[in-house]
C-alpha cells in the first residue's frame, strides 16, 4: 500500500485511486453539488472504485529468495502504485481502466537494497519505476508499453530518516523517501526547517522533489528545490556515488544538475544534504484587488523586479479568485506574504503594498505577527489551495474534465500567452465536449524576467470518453506553449505526458549528452523507461 499518514502519527489512510486522504474526498452529495456548477455533467457521481474490481494479473517475474523480503505482489499495493494523480489517472481509475499495473512493489531499506534490486531487474528484463509519494501529475510513475517482461515499482518511503544534522552549517543529510510531514517532524525539534511546501507536501517525498525539480513554498528567489541542495547520493545500475558537500563550486558541470530533474531515468536518488533555515517567527500578509488584470500583471512585475523578495506573490485572475473565494466581484486578487526568522516584516509588506497600490490596486488591512490570521482573501485562497485537488476528484466523479497545467515565460510574452491559452484551450475544450469550458489562470512564481502562469481547465466531459478529451485539450495546450516559446513545465516535471514538448524544447547537443548518460548509467534500459528519453 501507499505509505499513509499513520506513519506520521495519525490514523488516516491514503486513497489508492485519487488525491490525498480517503476520508477527505467529497461525498456523493457534494459531488452532485459540484457537478451542478458545470452544466452537462452526469446525473449522479461515478462510484468510488474498488481494487477488487480490477484485473490484477499474476506477476510476470519472481524475485530471488535474497530479495523476497523486500517485495510484495499484493493486489492492493500494486494497484496503489500503478499511476500518479493526474486527472487522467483518476478518471481511468473511476472507469476501471488504469494502465498496466506493476507486477511487484519493493520497499528497500537502504542503498544496498536499491542496488541489489536494480541488479536483479537489469539481468531479468524488469522495468523499475522509482516511486515516492505517487503524486505525479505527468505520468511519471506509470509504465507504458510492453518492452519489459515485468514492472517493479520501487517505493522508497521506508528510507525516510533525517540521518545527520549540521546545526553550525544549517544543513541535514536526509533519506530520499521522507514524505514532507515526516521530514519536517524530524527537523522541528532542532528549530530548523527545509521550508519547501509544494501543494503535494503531505503526499510527496524529498526524492520526488529532487527528481522532478519541484517548485515549492516561495514565489520569489528560492522557487525550486534545486536552491536547497548541497549534495546528492545516487544509486544507478552501473555505479553508486555522492557529490561533495560544498557551499559552492566552479569545478566543471555540476554533478548534482545531472540528477536533479532526471525523474528516475538515470539513477535512484537515495540521500541528499539539504540546506535548512531557522523556522520563521515573523509573518505578515495582505491581499490587493484589481479591476484590471493587465494592471495587476504590471504590479507583480514591479514587485518581482524590486528587492523586496516576498515569500508569497500569487496573482489570481477573476475566475481563480472567485473559485477560491478570494473575491466575488470580478476582481483579480494579488496575495502577498512576507516571513523572517530574525526580524519583523511589516515594513517590507507596507512597502510592497505601496508599490502594488500605485498600479491601481485596493488593499484590505494587512495581518502581521507570528500567529496573526491573514485577511479574508488570503485565508480563502490558502484553504482553497489545499482543498482544490479533492474537489477536482469530486468533479471527475461527475464526469467532468478538470485539470491544471503550468508554464513559465518572459514578461514580454506572459500577457499574450495567457490570452492565447484562455482563447485556444477554452475553444478546444468546448469543441471536444459540446459544453462551455472555463479556463482560469494564476501566477504561482514570479521572477525579475518573467513569471509562471498556472492554468485550470474545467468542462463537462463526454461520458466514458473523458480521458480522450483530456488528451485533446492537453495537446492544444502544449502547442500554444510551444508557439509562445513557453516551457512545457515550470515545476510539474516532464514524465511521459510532456515528452513531446520536452523533445522540442531541449537543444540537440544536450539531447545527445542525455542519451549517452542514460546508456552509460542504465545499460539495460530498465529505469523508468519512456521518461525524458525513448
Amino acid at each position: 500500500m501507499l505509505k499513509t499518514a499513520t506513519d506520521t502519527g495519525s490514523n488516516r489512510t491514503r486513497s489508492w485511486w485519487g488525491w490525498g486522504y480517503a476520508d477527505a474526498h467529497p461525498d456523493d452529495a457534494e459531488c452532485a453539488a459540484l457537478g451542478a456548477l458545470l452544466p452537462g455533467t452526469l446525473a449522479r457521481p461515478l462510484p468510488i472504485p474498488r481494487v477488487a474490481d480490477l484485473s490484477v494479473g499474476r506477476p510476470g517475474a519472481t524475485p530471488p529468495a535474497s530479495l523476497a523480503h523486500l517485495v510484495t505482489d499484493d493486489p492492493a499495493a500494486r494497484a496503489a502504485h500503478a499511476m500518479g494523480r493526474a486527472y487522467r489517472d483518476v478518471i481511468r481509475a473511476l472507469r476501471g481502466t488504469p494502465r498496466r499495473i506493476p507486477d511487484l512493489v519493493a520497499r528497500p531499506a537502504g542503498d544496498q537494497d536499491v542496488a541489489d534490486l536494480l541488479d536483479w531487474a537489469g539481468g531479468h528484463g524488469v522495468a523499475v519505476i522509482p516511486f515516492g509519494g505517487g503524486s505525479s501529475v505527468v505520468g511519471g510513475v506509470e509504465y507504458r508499453g510492453d518492452a519489459h517482461r515485468a514492472v517493479l515499482s520501487l517505493d522508497l518511503t521506508a528510507m525516510d530518516r533525517v540521518l545527520e544534522i549540521d546545526t553550525r552549517g544549517r544543513a541535514a543529510r536526509i533519506q530520499a523517501g521522507a514524505l514532507g510531514p515526516v521530514l519536517e517532524a524530524q527537523l522541528r525539534p532542532h528549530g530548523l526547517t527545509l521550508r519547501h511546501f509544494p501543494q503535494s507536501f503531505e503526499f510527496s517525498t524529498l526524492g520526488g522533489w529532487l527528481a522532478t525539480r519541484a517548485g515549492g513554498h516561495y514565489a520569489t528567489v528560492h522557487t525550486h528545490i534545486d536552491d536547497f541542495v548541497q549534495s546528492l547520493r545516487v544509486v544507478a545500475p552501473a555505479a553508486t556515488g555522492a557529490s561533495w558537500r560544498l557551499p559552492a563550486s566552479g569545478a566543471g558541470p555540476s554533478p548534482d544538475r545531472l540528477f536533479l530533474g532526471s525523474e528516475g531515468a538515470l539513477g535512484v536518488i537515495t540521500e541528499a544534504w539539504m540546506r535548512l533555515q531557522e523556522r520563521p517567527r515573523f509573518k505578515a500578509s495582505a491581499s490587493v484587488a484589481y479591476g484590471d488584470f493587465g494592471a495587476a500583471l504590471e504590479a507583480v512585475r514591479a514587485l518581482a523586479q524590486s528587492d523586496l523578495a516576498p515569500a508569497n506573490c500569487r496573482l489570481l485572475d477573476p475566475g481563480e479568485a472567485m473559485l477560491s473565494g478570494a473575491a466575488r466581484d470580478g476582481s483579480s486578487v494579488l496575495v502577498l506574504g512576507f516571513e523572517s526568522a530574525t526580524a519583523p516584516v511589516d515594513g517590507r509588506l507596507a512597502t510592497a503594498l505601496d508599490l502594488a497600490l500605485a498600479h491601481g490596486g485596493r488593499a484590505d488591512t494587512p495581518a502581521s505577527g507570528g500567529d496573526a490570521p491573514a485577511d479574508a482573501a488570503v485565508t480563502a485562497w490558502r484553504s482553497a489551495f489545499l482543498r482544490m485537488p479533492y474537489l477536482r476528484d469530486g468533479l471527475a466523479r461527475m464526469g467532468a474534465v478538470v485539470d491544471t497545467f503550468e508554464t513559465a515565460a518572459g514578461w514580454d510574452t506572459v500577457p499574450a500567452l495567457i490570452d492565447a491559452v484562455r482563447t485556444e484551450v477554452g475553444a478546444a475544450a468546448t469543441k471536444a465536449t459540446g459544453h462551455t469550458a472555463t479556463v482560469n489562470c494564476r501566477l504561482t512564481h514570479v521572477y525579475p524576467d518573467g513569471a509562471a502562469p498556472y492554468f485550470t481547465v474545467a468542462v463537462a466531459g463526454r461520458p466514458g470518453d473523458e480521458a480522450a478529451v483530456w488528451d485533446d485539450i492537453k495537446a492544444v495546450a502544449a502547442d500554444v506553449l510551444h508557439r509562445h516559446r513557453a516551457t512545457i513545465t515550470h515545476h510539474h516535471a516532464v514524465g511521459r505526458d510532456h515528452r513531446p514538448g520536452y523533445d522540442l524544447q531541449r537543444p540537440e547537443p544536450f539531447a545527445l549528452a542525455l542519451r549517452a548518460a542514460k546508456d552509460a548509467l542504465d545499460p539495460h534500459g530498465v529505469l523508468n523507461p519512456g521518461v525524458l528519453l525513448g
